[in-house]
């Protein structure tokens, strides 16, 4: 059961859309409802980075003064998020700043908590707010917890597409989509998506795997699970055309992932689900 919440504050429009999911998981389930403001410590650095002595001198006036105007503006944002758990009647937890590298903060934060709930497009460097930090990919290939996020559209999660290919990491996605207990399993209607080669033997497999998949969900009290099977080269984008077309409100997904000889390799089906898909996402590794 789902217990803490935490949210990635930042100042675009999809903030208040994770706020206002982490209100309702929240009353559904008795949770309690942490905000996090970040502060980019390391690209103010960068942004002011000079050179030579004179540069260096003014250089360090202005991280010092970015610094400042961030903090300030990290804390309007703590303040403003307060006032809106509060007024929700929801268990409101410890809101704090964390500096340094917005992705590493997320993620020392994400093991204390069972959910956390950020924007797709989070900018979380405050000199320039147009600034993308491309973040969340390494906020969910390395954060502990499952990730919920949102776009700048509010849409009630009533029609949930779960992707599912047999891989450990997209069952782990459906486990955790389960033992959560996020939404409301009497009424949310559930479709069971594997992507598979066109031939019969596959088109066997994948029957079998789903009807697997459908009685796990029937058992956490799912009531409306159908599975559909269905032939494509590429997942990413079958699974954006079915979620479409099926006009599903939310995508499970596991974070595909593989190890290379010296470095960790993240998914491009999670990458690209990131980046182009137009309704929330629940990812889990």
């Amino acid at each position: 059961m789902l217990k803490r919440i935490l949210v990635a504050l930042d100042f675009d429009s999809d903030t208040s859309v994770a706020t206002r999911y982490a209100i309702e998981i929240a009353q559904r389930c008795d949770a309690e409802v942490t905000g996090l403001a970040l502060v980019d410590s390391k690209g103010i650095e960068s942004e002011s980075s000079g050179a030579g002595l004179g540069a260096m001198y003014y250089a360090e006036k202005l991280q010092h003064k970015l610094s400042s105007e961030a903090r300030a503006q990290a804390q309007h944002l703590l303040r403003g998020f307060a006032d809106e758990i509060e007024r929700a009647g929801v268990q409101h937890g410890s809101d704090h700043i964390g500096e340094g590298v917005p992705f590493e903060r997320i993620v020392e934060d994400m093991k204390y908590h069972d959910l956390l709930i950020a924007g797709a497009e989070s900018h979380f460097f405050y000199p320039d707010r147009d600034k993308r930090t491309h973040c969340m990919d390494e906020v969910v290939e390395k954060g502990a917890a499952a990730t919920l996020i949102v776009e700048p559209a509010y849409r009630p999660i009533r029609r949930v597409m779960v992707a599912y290919d047999r891989s450990v990491s997209a069952a782990r996605a459906m486990q955790k989509f389960a033992e959560l207990n996020a939404f409301d399993t009497e009424h949310v209607e559930v479709e069971i998506v594997n992507v598979r080669d066109d031939d019969d033997n596959a088109r066997s497999e994948s029957e079998l795997m789903l009807g697997l998949a459908t009685s796990y969900l029937n058992a956490y009290g799912f009531a409306s699970v159908v599975g559909t099977s269905i032939a494509g080269q590429s997942p990413k984008d079958v699974l954006l055309d079915h979620a479409d077309r099926s006009r599903a409100d939310l995508i499970v997904a596991g974070a595909h992932a593989k190890t290379g000889l010296s470095k960790f390799l993240f998914g491009s089906t999670t990458t690209g689900l990131i980046d182009e898909a137009e309704i929330p996402l629940f990812l889990y590794h």
